[in-house]
């Protein structure tokens, strides 16, 4: 047999024996793979079996009853670094959308002296570090010189409320005796009365939720007739130019940065995730009207407030009189 005999029947038998190589794909055709992949994901809802109830954690369809203590899982690695979390996932902007967020809700009332009981009675859920709640209380004190309304922060996770005791304590905050904690499930508030508050307030929280419609319905119940549901969450950019920036730094930076600052890479996953399952604003918006709310703006086509093209927005719902 001839050399170039030998050599075609050894390449043949190698092509047998090896398996087949992996088609090649550019870095530019992998990235664009993960986010077909990433869609079809989010296109497709958690299948759900009346025994046994899905819902989503991120990307990942889980257990209904087991997404509680996954996100008090990661909330109890961030606690100490929450404020850094917020910051990478909004170029630090988070502090002035919050700023934002109060002035527009106005809490309190105008020259409310202390000790006559007419003070607001404000709730700030999923609010365990007080980064909302100390904003309130400076508005009402300083804006409305309201030294009479008080404020519940209520959180499901101990580590994020043992966080915002801390920060009381050090800003002078927990010495004023109208702010209380309270940890407590926002999808159920047994340990607060029917219409016993007049603002409710949430904010990067509520997509966290395990059932955001039981959290809406919870809030209906609690607020009195004309309080307030007021909820800034991350949301859905209007421009896709904008909107493919921002996923890019998302979901390829602030995981890394997680691991690197934070050794925990994970849980910021799940966060960035969190983000982009939350629903779109309009959607969002008819689910609050589904809970029984009026939505302040509906009938001018924009019942809510983008922030930054949307990146963030404010959503508030009404409890009828």
């Amino acid at each position: 047999m001839s050399t170039p005999t030998l050599t075609r029947t050894s390449t043949r038998l190698t092509h047998r024996l090896l398996p087949p190589r992996p088609p090649y794909r550019c870095l530019s055709c992998s990235r664009l793979l993960a986010q077909q992949q990433q869609h079809q994901h989010q296109q497709q809802p958690p299948k759900q079996d009346a025994q046994n109830p899905t819902t989503h954690f991120g990307f990942q369809t889980v257990p209904s009853s087991s997404k509680q203590s996954r996100v008090a899982s990661v909330f109890t690695s961030v606690a100490s670094s929450y404020d850094t979390m917020n910051d990478l996932m909004s170029l630090g902007t988070h502090r002035l959308w919050k700023d934002h967020f109060v002035r527009s809700i106005d809490p309190g009332i105008r020259d409310c002296a202390e000790g006559n009981g007419s003070g607001q009675t404000i709730l700030d859920i999923a609010g365990g570090t007080g980064d909302i709640a100390f904003r309130v209380l400076e508005h009402c004190t300083l804006v409305k010189n309201d030294h009479a309304s008080k404020i519940i922060v209520s959180d499901i996770n101990p580590d994020m409320l043992a966080e915002g005791k801390r920060r009381a304590r050090e800003g002078g905050y927990g010495q004023s005796g109208r702010l209380s904690w309270l940890e407590a499930n926002a999808e159920d508030l047994r340990a607060m009365p029917d219409n016993s508050v007049d603002l409710y307030t949430v904010a990067f929280g509520i997509r966290n939720f395990t059932s955001k419609p039981r959290a809406l319905r919870e809030a209906f119940r609690v607020l009195k007739p004309g309080g307030v549901f007021a909820c800034l969450e991350f949301s859905k950019l209007n421009s896709r130019l904008l909107e493919a920036v921002y996923k890019r730094w998302s979901f390829g930076a602030i995981p890394l940065i997680g691991q690197l600052v934070a050794g925990d890479r994970e849980s910021y996953q799940y966060l960035v995730e969190s983000i982009e399952r939350f629903p779109g604003q309009e959607e969002w918006m008819g689910m609050i009207e589904e809970a029984g709310f009026l939505v302040p703006g509906v009938e001018e086509g924009k019942g809510w407030e983008d922030l930054m093209g949307g990146i963030a927005c404010v959503h508030k719902g009404v409890k009828p009189l």
